[in-house]
């Protein structure tokens, strides 16, 4: 169905009873995303809350919140987008199937933006503050769009350089002019800072507009890990079933006309001011730093406004379901834009950017036994240099021709295949002081870290232990020891105190002699909780990899440098302990999971997924 508004969207989840609507009042302060989040966890079905407090429009949200529920939104179109990324990663098959081309004009049509000369959405104006004013988080530090679409234009000469992104924008807080003022965040590799950049060498302001709702594939388009100078806008009008209407004025940026609200404004020339904090989608808050600031010029919206919306924090949360989406279509690509490379899997338990998992080939030298990784560290390389894969802080990538069925995405069986094969003395590839995640705290600095890529191929050299040897003697500081998985020992360090215990880490890792346990335990996670990160495959990639630079955080037992190349003998020691400045952690406000308690208490339809 070709959605032109939210209300048309939930109007048809409603009628095939995917939709829940809530009529009682809730707050926007909490309670709102508590529900959320607790609906979410069950799978349940999307919301409408008709009755929020202190605005008058309605507010939606879950509506991604299972693969399946995206697929059903976008049963009309999905499958001839699909069919058309195989067209582009394959156009020889395509040829030789002519009949399957016959609706490519029709995609390829949709895919046009167009000008309108009038905009549904600007049917009528209000203020910033009778927005819904919705905080997830109890540290937040204000009310937050968290489904935005951010559009900005390169040049004026044509619709192919406008850039349509989600970047996260504060409605009000910290020290913004209410009603005048809002924060745009956006971090790096975003297409968004091309445009800042040239506005900025111009000396001239940035027209900024954030629009809010419409067709769901405008949300869908805005985080599109697209090339750039390729326009997201073509992507959402493939996926929406027709071409998206822009309403241009002089002075402007575009208005997306199907949307349900547009903030309209422009980012000023060298005024920044504190935005955040925020809990964001690794787990953690993001703290406050200077951003740009949007200076607000109207506020408009359409007939029968619904304001949709999400919740992030730790994976999986609605946002989850994006990622899905993009891998489905976006994965037969791999291999086109990144020549043999099978595949790519930005690990969602992780956080998505501080782990990737990649299958690769070696093709380099087929005459002769393979001795080390050759080319893998070339498709490495490609795959750092991939527009949103370049954050990247961890990169596993392993030799696919050793397995045809190997898969990225089974978590277990790609570390257990890459652990077997490792070798520490040759397959550590470190990045220093280069960029990270904006969101990853690890580092050394706001954007600052490292990277570290491990590259298995060749033989297997270890058989990897499924259980704790009862013989084990670990060094002093280190206890409760657990298996994360096999080959991976977890063990509870102490509290990390200050930078001046990564000396004496160091040196217990040095002193630890490489020929006892570590063969059996190839990796081995100090941490703060051994019984938490070994619970589960998703509480182990989650602590490991976003409490950990490599750089700073990952040390051997055997350690040694050969040619300014780290090695060692024996086990991989990773250090994800907290460190005083990581990011803290999300937790819920105990009062308001009594709330919604109480809520669900009361019973009806809702109550059972609370």
């Amino acid at each position: 169905m070709a959605y032109r508004s939210t209300r048309q969207l939930v109007n048809d989840l409603g009628r095939h009873q995917r939709l829940i609507i809530v009529d009682d009042p809730v707050d926007p302060h909490l309670e709102l995303a508590e529900i959320h989040r607790r609906v979410y966890r069950q799978q349940g079905p999307a919301l409408l809350f008709n009755n929020v407090i202190g605005t008058r429009f309605p507010v939606a949200s879950n509506l991604f919140g299972t693969l399946e529920r995206a697929r059903f939104i976008f049963r009309d179109t999905l499958g001839g987008v699909k069919q058309a990324v195989r067209w582009k990663a394959n156009p020889a098959a395509a040829l030789r199937n002519p009949l399957k081309l016959f609706g490519a004009p029709r995609i390829a049509w949709r895919m046009q933006p167009k000008r309108v000369g009038r905009a549904a959405v600007m049917q009528h104006t209000c203020r910033l503050s009778e927005l819904p004013q919705i905080v997830c988080w109890p540290d937040d530090g204000g009310p937050f769009v968290t489904l935005p679409q951010v559009l900005s234009q390169l040049s004026k000469e044509s619709l192919s350089h406008i850039n349509l992104g989600m970047y996260r924008v504060q409605l009000a807080g910290n020290d913004y002019v209410p009603e005048q003022e809002c924060g745009l965040h956006y971090q790096i590799q975003r297409g968004i800072g091309v445009h800042h950049a040239h506005a900025l060498a111009l000396g001239q302001s940035l027209p900024v507009n954030v629009t809010i709702g419409g067709t769901p594939a405008m949300t869908v388009g805005a985080v599109m890990p697209l090339p750039e100078g390729m326009s997201e806008l073509m992507f959402a009008g493939a996926l929406a079933g027709h071409r998206i209407p822009l309403h241009l004025a002089a002075g402007a940026a575009p208005i997306y006309a199907d949307a349900d609200f547009c903030i309209v404004g422009e980012v000023i020339p060298g005024e920044l001011k504190l935005e955040g904090p925020f809990g964001d989608h690794l787990g953690y808050y993001a703290r406050a730093h200077n951003f740009p600031v949007m200076r607000v010029k109207r506020v408009y919206h359409r007939n029968g406004a619904v304001w949709p919306m999400t919740v992030v924090g730790r994976p999986p949360q609605e946002d989850t379901t994006f990622g899905e989406l993009i891998h489905e279509l976006t994965g037969p690509m791999i291999p086109a834009v990144l020549p043999g490379v099978r595949q790519v899997h930005a690990v969602d338990a992780a956080g998505v950017h501080p782990l990737l998992l990649a299958v690769g080939s070696e093709r380099y030298t087929p005459y002769e036994k393979l001795e080390r990784p050759q080319e893998l560290l070339t498709q490495a390389s490609a795959i750092l240099g991939q527009g949103q894969l370049s954050l990247a802080k961890y990169l596993w990538i392993v030799d696919g021709g050793q397995s045809a069925s190997l898969d990225a995405r089974d978590l277990l069986a790609f570390f257990r295949f890459a652990l077997e094969r490792l070798d520490w003395r040759r397959d550590l590839h470190f990045v220093t002081r280069t960029t990270i995640d904006t969101l990853d705290y690890s580092g050394s600095g706001l954007n600052q870290g490292s990277k570290l890529i491990l590259a298995a191929a060749g033989p297997v050299l270890r058989t990897l232990s499924h259980e704790l040897d009862g013989s084990l003697r670990l060094p002093s500081g280190w206890s409760e020891p657990r298996i994360g998985m096999p080959g991976v020992l977890v063990v509870r360090g102490e509290p990390y105190s200050s930078p001046s215990s990564r000396q004496s880490f160091e040196s217990m890792c040095d002193e630890l002699p490489s020929d006892s346990w570590c063969n059996t335990y190839p990796l081995v996670v100090v941490c703060d909780d051994s019984a938490f990160t070994a619970q589960s495959i998703e509480n182990f990639v989650w602590t490991t990899f976003t409490r950990s630079d490599p750089a700073i955080d990952v040390y051997g037992i055997g350690a040694s440098q050969h040619d300014k190349h780290f090695g060692c003998t024996g086990s991989l020691v990773i250090d994800a302990r907290t460190k005083p400045h990581h990011a803290l952690g999300l937790m819920e406000d105990p009062a308001t999971s009594l709330k919604v308690d109480a809520r669900a208490a009361r019973g009806g339809e809702l109550a059972k997924y609370l």
